[in-house]
């Protein structure tokens, strides 16, 4: 996941000119930060839900989604890095304009929900801690969110927020003070459990989405665009300067980004699984049951409640402020590239205005969403299932333009990226059918 790019350019300034061994410092650091910023609002809800459902049964997803995690987004990132164009532009290009039409469809359809869901969410959070309406909490965090787009860099405002990521780390630290049945959670952890209901591949499938999430895929080939822009890496015909290096550095970066994801995600369901699914609580339907899994770790202080729901909430709230601007960028960047737009998050929205429309009514039809009476937590885990869905057929394309020599020249598939890539399209593919085909089961 490369949103955080103002660390990706400090990345690659100093790979250019510090020695080897710092090299790896250089990485490292920013890695983890943005693979703990890809557990987004729609991450925590569904990875709870897995494990207050089905206790330590579906743990083994984490080791399973970490290669199709690691090959999907180096090459949505390396389309970018060797073409100079995002996905759209390169479908617009050298495909059919349906699938174009389809492609930016697909997109703006599951960004606009994921935007509600998470604004919903944020403000349910909120409301933990601060006596406020619904509607009151989430009109502020959209008008909010839309402003710091609007009128200040992406950039400069992550600076600021990307820290609230390390709230994750509660579950990390907590899913180590619980007492735990090691020898159990190992042996889920490599050994697949599957159970043919529609209610099990319905979270398989929402875990899916919520870790192989779609708008990452625009959003990470669109920001390698943006950065050789930034740093004139492009020559004056347009072409990018590529280079085996800043290849190397990218799947570097993108490799430590998705392993400090996945560790992340495999205590938020150790968690849930021992603190919720242990004490009889197999459902999430409210944000203050979300919560309860941060209890353990603020036992032993005063007003241990309000402590776990202040943790969950400054976790939700500052995951959300990173990830709503990614969702909404990423289907502006998306239609402008359909329909020959001037994008980027560097241009004033006058000299931008259909992108920067995109932005807002994107955020503000997700908003409305809100209203129909769906529980906020409850429509994170729906929307994962949704991205789910709908990233079977963005793989595949994907995997079509890096396989295609006319477009990334030298730069396509390896033998065994492209069977990783095929790996990930199929077996996602069977777990859809397959919660479809068992709709309706226990």
């Amino acid at each position: 996941m490369k949103h955080l790019d103002d660390w990706e350019i400090a990345i690659k300034i100093n790979c250019m000119s510090r020695p080897r061994r710092k090299n790896l410092l250089q990485i490292i650091g920013p890695g983890l930060i943005t693979g703990a910023a890809d557990d987004d609002p729609s991450g925590i809800a569904t990875y709870t839900q897995t494990g207050a459902q089905f206790g330590y049964g579906q743990l083994w997803t984490v080791l399973f989604l970490l290669p199709m995690m690691i090959v999907i987004q180096e090459a949505c990132a390396r389309i970018g890095l060797v073409t100079g164009k995002g996905i759209a532009a390169v479908v617009k290009k050298y495909y059919n304009k349906w699938l174009l039409y389809f492609l930016v469809g697909l997109v703006l359809t599951a960004n606009t929900i994921n935007i509600g869901a998470d604004i919903g969410a944020m403000a349910e959070a909120a409301r933990l801690v601060i006596p406020a309406h619904f509607v009151v909490m989430m009109i502020f965090f959209t008008v909010f969110i839309l402003s710091l787009e609007i009128f200040t860099s992406y950039r400069v405002y992550s600076k600021l927020l990307k820290w609230l990521s390390l709230s994750l780390f509660a579950y990390v630290i907590t899913a180590f003070i619980v007492t735990q049945p090691w020898q159990e959670v190992l042996y889920a952890t490599f050994v697949p459990h599957l159970e043919f209901t529609t209610s099990f591949l319905f979270i398989i499938t929402g875990v899916i989405g919520t870790t192989i999430s779609p708008y990452m895929f625009f959003w990470e080939a669109d920001e390698e665009v943006e950065e050789e822009r930034e740093h004139h890496l492009m020559s004056k015909k347009g072409v990018p300067k590529v280079t085996k290096h800043s290849i190397q550095v990218m799947r570097t970066d993108n490799a430590l980004g998705m392993i400090s994801s996945q560790v992340a995600t495999w205590c938020i369901i150790v968690v849930a699984a021992s603190v919720l699914f242990r004490h009889g609580t197999m459902n999430i339907n409210t944000a203050a049951d979300a919560a309860k899994a941060l209890e353990p770790l603020v036992q032993t202080f005063p007003y241990a409640g309000f402590l776990s729901k202040l943790l969950f909430a400054v976790g939700v709230i500052g995951l959300g402020l990173l990830a709503v601007p990614v969702l909404s960028c990423s289907a502006a960047y998306a239609l402008s590239e359909a329909l020959n737009w001037k994008q980027s998050l560097d241009l004033k929205p006058r000299k931008a205005k259909g992108f920067y429309s995109v932005i807002v009514l994107s955020t503000l039809i997700g908003v409305l969403m809100n209203f129909s009476g769906i529980d906020p937590i409850k429509a994170l885990i729906y929307t994962a299932v949704l991205n789910g869905v709908a990233s079977v057929p963005l793989i595949f394309i994907v995997l079509k333009i890096t396989n295609n020599k006319k477009i990334m020249g030298k730069y396509t598939n390896g033998f065994f990226a492209k069977g990783a890539l095929w790996i990930c399209v199929i077996a996602l593919a069977i777990t859809v059918l397959s919660m479809f085909a068992t709709w309706g089961k226990n």
